[in-house]
């Protein structure tokens, strides 16, 4: 009678076991899966070359915002050197080498780069460095993003800039520092506001098309200031 009992709660266990150990399968498996959906819906990450980061560094240096040599690697100084031209360039104080913050730099992407949507949340929101008098009602119109030449209208406008004599030098499609210098010397000779930037309204002069883009930002920041004054 013993021996019958035993073999019963022998076979017992051995189904016990067997019911639970679909359930921890199961369970590993859905681990897996939700691990493999959190890696894929965060994306490719953006990140710079040491290149990059050393062209960055040189115009730091050369805009006295970065006292070291450029190296190529990222440092505390070249970190609050960035945060510095983002801060004058509309852009959020990351410290970091976004693909916003390297198209502001006029530095060439790669095209694993340029295959990496610009993030939103790169620009200065309306809410950062605004006071509350000057900022929109959260129901109105949001801030749009800092209006970005191209490399192709930035060679264009520089093409010009020499015919006119008011360039000599400067890299070809980017907005470095001669590039700048010559632009308000054009913008002043036409009556524009000055800033050294190649905006809408100096491209206009300039005879130079923009993208659908471009005049989607125009109208969206038309919009944004007609919201802020009323």
């Amino acid at each position: 009678m013993k021996k019958i009992f035993l073999a019963f709660s022998i076979i017992a266990l051995a189904c016990l076991s067997a019911l639970a150990q679909p359930s921890s399968t199961t369970n590993k498996n859905s681990d897996k899966s939700s691990s493999a959906s959190a890696t894929k819906s965060r994306g490719p990450v953006f990140r710079p070359t040491k290149d990059q980061i050393q062209q960055v560094q040189q115009i730091l240096k050369d805009k006295k915002l970065y006292a070291g040599t450029p190296s190529g690697k990222y440092d505390d100084d070249t970190r609050t050197g960035i945060k510095s031209f983002q801060k004058d360039n509309g852009l959020k104080q990351t410290g970091t080498l976004n693909r916003a913050t390297l198209e502001k730099f006029g530095v060439t992407l790669t095209d694993s780069q340029k295959a990496i949507a610009v993030d939103p949340n790169s620009f200065a929101s309306a809410d950062s460095g605004t006071t509350s008098k000057t900022k929109p009602n959260s129901d109105g119109p949001k801030r749009p993003a800092p209006f970005r030449a191209s490399a192709d209208q930035i060679s264009a406008a520089q093409k010009m800039l020499r015919d006119g004599k008011m360039l000599t030098g400067g890299d070809e499609g980017k907005l470095d520092d001669a590039t700048r210098d010559a632009l308000k010397k054009y913008q002043e000779a036409n009556k524009l506001k000055v800033t050294g930037t190649l905006n809408a309204a100096t491209l206009d002069k300039m005879g130079i098309a923009l993208s659908d883009a471009q005049k989607a930002n125009v109208a969206a920041q038309d919009a944004y200031d007609s919201a802020k004054k009323n």
